[in-house]
């Protein structure tokens, strides 16, 4: 049938360990490995006979396509960066044409409302109730916002059969073993149309994040299952590549609910008196009303920081690349209220109100979350607005509301003679600081969606520039 046409869809795992590491040469195995991700997403087509330049002409033009989805500088060449992207773990169904949502087109839907689906057998990873809690709740996270209803059957063929297998599976779209490829789904459709099947190489857990968290997998397969591909918007359930995300306080992203919704309309039987959580956005950086989180440095990176997102930025380029705080840091806050890194102890500093994160790369500090406290900031301090490391002086400035205090990194202790009004040495600033950072040894303060431009030794002021001064909107 029509079904092999479009093979699977599947979710990739995050590699740790690619932040900002200086990778060598592209290798003749790494060239091997991209062909086939090519092939495997990108429509890349097998060239038969001696015609090289056609084939290669082609491998450009599918490289560029990649790079376009993925919001990498579009070269057409297989670099550290792009090969990098490539390696992180995620759904194994193709990416090619995709916008924000996509869908397989309308022929790809169930034309009916009540769906059965049935789960065929269990991994080990987990007990069986905690499957059976991970399939339903990801189930519902579409029977939500449509008129969909699925019953669980427990024998028979059902609409959407869900299996754990490793490698061939019964399906011509064999899994690869652990990392890569993390499951895979059908779109609607007899047969095989609609069914998931979930890696058995890989490790699924409930609700730890160190793992593959089986709802989040699902959830995504099952979107495949309905009838969408893939979507380009980082903060979609739809993007291929997996990122953890806490199943208690998940909401469905706008972008899927969009998606699911143009195949199957509204849910009918939503009662309006009842408040949910609204579906949340993805912030753009072509926003110029966008007010930033927290802005910080990270082993030469720039990051910042708005709601569950970053834009990582590295500064020699002016592309930046937006991904969800929880892909890089799993046991990180979202919604932070300030960041720092002190490069002395190659730490970043994440904090969220009364909470202070510490992390080492990629892995937490042991030992924290701590509380503000143990900065000696006073008890009465609710939240930090802004902290900044000052690389000359190895001091840090925490801005709380109008004041500003002073720590001492090497003596681990708050300088005397602070709080200080932040207007006293920074006057061009009249409302608070919402984030800050230091660049190229000049330090600037955020307020809002203006930024402040100084030297913080002689204090003085140079300009006020534009919120995205630094991060680019990278609309072109």
């Amino acid at each position: 049938g029509n079904m092999r046409s479009f093979s699977v869809v599947v979710l990739l795992m995050l590699v740790g360990a690619v932040y900002c590491m200086p990778v060598a040469d592209v290798t003749v195995d790494d060239e091997h490995f991209a062909e086939s991700y090519l092939k495997k997403f990108f429509n890349l087509t097998e060239q038969k006979g001696p015609s090289v330049r056609g084939r290669i002409s082609q491998e450009t033009e599918k490289l560029s396509e990649m790079q376009r989805f993925f919001g990498l500088q579009v070269t057409g060449m297989l670099d550290s960066e792009t090969l990098a992207v490539m390696k992180k773990p995620r759904c194994g169904v193709p990416d090619v044409n995709m916008a924000r949502f996509s869908t397989f087109g309308s022929n790809f839907k169930w034309q009916k409302n009540s769906l059965t689906y049935r789960i065929l057998n269990y991994t080990p990873d987990m007990s069986r109730a905690e499957v059976d809690d991970s399939i339903d709740k990801a189930l519902q996270v579409w029977a939500k916002v449509t008129p969909l209803k699925f019953t669980k059957i427990y024998s028979g063929t059902a609409d959407i059969m869900i299996s754990f297998g490793g490698g061939e599976h019964g399906d011509f779209y064999p899994f690869d073993g652990i990392g890569g490829t993390l499951a895979h789904a059908f779109p609607p459709g007899p047969q095989i149309g609609g069914d998931a099947h979930f890696d058995e190489d890989e490790y699924f857990t409930f609700r730890s994040s160190r793992g593959n968290v089986l709802f989040v997998v699902a959830a995504h397969e099952f979107g495949h299952s309905l009838g969408l591909g893939h979507s380009d918007d980082p903060g979609a359930l739809m993007y291929p590549l997996y990122s953890y995300r806490n199943p208690d306080t998940f909401v469905l992203p706008r972008d899927d609910v969009n998606g699911i919704q143009s195949l199957y309309g509204q849910n009918p039987d939503k009662d309006p008196s009842v408040a949910e959580p609204q579906p949340p956005t993805t912030p753009d950086a072509c926003d110029s009303n966008l007010v930033l989180d927290a802005v910080a440095n990270l082993r030469g990176e720039m990051l910042f920081f708005k709601d569950s997102f970053l834009w990582r930025r590295n500064p020699e380029d002016f592309r930046s690349e937006q991904t969800l705080i929880t892909t890089i840091w799993p046991e990180g806050p979202t919604r932070i209220d300030a960041a720092y890194e002190n490069e002395q102890s190659d730490r970043l500093f994440m904090f969220k109100g009364q909470k202070v994160w510490a992390f080492s790369g990629y892995d937490l500090v042991p030992g924290y979350p701590k509380t503000l406290e143990s900065f000696g900031l006073p008890t009465k301090v609710k939240k930090v607005d802004a902290a900044l490391y000052d690389a000359k002086s190895h001091k840090t400035l925490f801005f709380v509301g109008n004041n500003y205090y002073s720590y001492d990194e090497a003596r681990e202790a708050m300088d005397r003679g602070f709080p200080i009004r932040v207007q006293k040495h920074f006057p061009q600033v009249t409302k608070k600081v919402t984030a800050a950072f230091q660049h190229s040894g000049f330090t600037y303060l955020y307020s809002g969606t203006s930024v402040y431009e100084y030297n913080l030794s002689s204090r003085w002021f140079f300009r006020v520039l534009n919120n995205n001064y630094f991060l680019p909107c990278n609309n072109f």
